[in-house]
């Protein structure tokens, strides 16, 4: 008497399970790469993008001399917000239109290197961002 569901051949029992294991494994893991990766990078340009906006307002409205360490504090902490770090006083460039007196436009630009998770430390992500901002004119000029 036969099984109602046919005969199984020998040798194949089982495998089913063994190719759905193997496929889940060659699928899955890739996409939880993919999806590790896309958080990192997505969260490095929006502490790009913020970071240049704030120390943006922080140049319009501080003094000259505070610029630089003002600036490399808003950028660590908005980069420390999505858990990177990065080196503030470095990932900032300050670009005035003339020379930074009130009234005067300012372009602040943050650029900063991100490592990819699992990846070796030269290989990763260089998160941009940059925004402008207008000098008080009401400030003094040194």
């Amino acid at each position: 008497m036969s099984c109602p569901a046919g005969p199984v051949a020998r040798g194949e029992r089982g495998s089913a399970l063994v190719e759905l294991l193997g496929g889940t494994i060659v699928l899955l893991v890739p996409l939880v790469y993919l999806v590790l990766t896309l958080v990192q990078v997505q969260g490095a340009q929006l502490a790009a993008t913020g970071a240049a906006r704030d120390a943006a307002r922080l140049v319009a409205t501080a003094d000259p001399e505070l610029w630089s360490s003002l600036t490399a504090a808003a950028v660590e902490l908005a980069f420390a917000d999505q858990g990177l770090v990065v080196d503030g006083s470095r990932a900032v460039t300050i670009v005035c239109q003339r020379d930074c007196g009130p009234g005067d436009r300012v372009v602040v630009t943050v650029r900063a290197a991100v490592a990819l998770p699992f990846l070796p430390e030269g290989a990763g992500y260089t998160a941009e961002g940059d925004a402008w901002g207008t000098i008080d004119p009401h400030r003094e000029h040194p």
